[in-house]
């Protein structure tokens, strides 16, 4: 994290050198975008908190245990219609596996999870158009079925 406030500080300074006018124009852009999404942001704090204090790990382990086919669809499909920011995914599969979760299911759920936006996909379709925002998700989710397959093969 240093090291990329460093970097970024000095990227701000040799544009103020190159030419200040167009740095600064720029600054105050960023500014005005940041000011425009904070309402966004806010919401989905908002959301992801009030989520991520109704899930319950138990029950999550209880429906993704177990061997067969059924655990492995079942975190294909949370993943791809649950909205967890990563840095709770990684945690909570961590988890998961200390309670005997499957890679195969560990790895759907959490790929889905960070690939396939069921729950954005009314905000996608609105910047990318329909087709493209369903295509993206039809295969990223196909993509994730296969990414949790083959981790399942490799980690055997």
């Amino acid at each position: 994290m240093k090291g990329l406030l460093i970097f970024a500080a000095g990227a701000l300074l040799l544009s103020l050198a190159a030419d200040r006018r167009r740095t600064w124009a720029g600054i105050r852009f960023g500014v005005r975008m940041l000011i425009k999404l904070v309402p966004t942001l806010v919401t989905m704090i908002a959301a992801v908190g009030l989520i991520l204090s109704a899930l319950n790990p138990g029950a999550l382990e209880s429906l993704f245990g177990g061997r067969g086919p059924l655990p492995f669809l079942a975190g294909w499909a949370v993943g791809a219609v649950a909205l967890i920011p990563g840095f709770v995914a990684f945690p909570l599969a961590g988890i998961l596996r200390a309670h005997g979760v499957s890679t195969a299911v560990l790895a759907v759920f959490v790929t889905s999870l960070l690939m396939v936006g069921v729950v954005t996909l009314p905000m996608e379709i609105r910047f990318f158009g329909r087709k493209a925002a369903l295509w993206r998700n039809l295969l990223s989710w196909l993509a994730a079925a296969a990414v949790a397959l083959g981790m399942a093969a490799v980690l055997k």
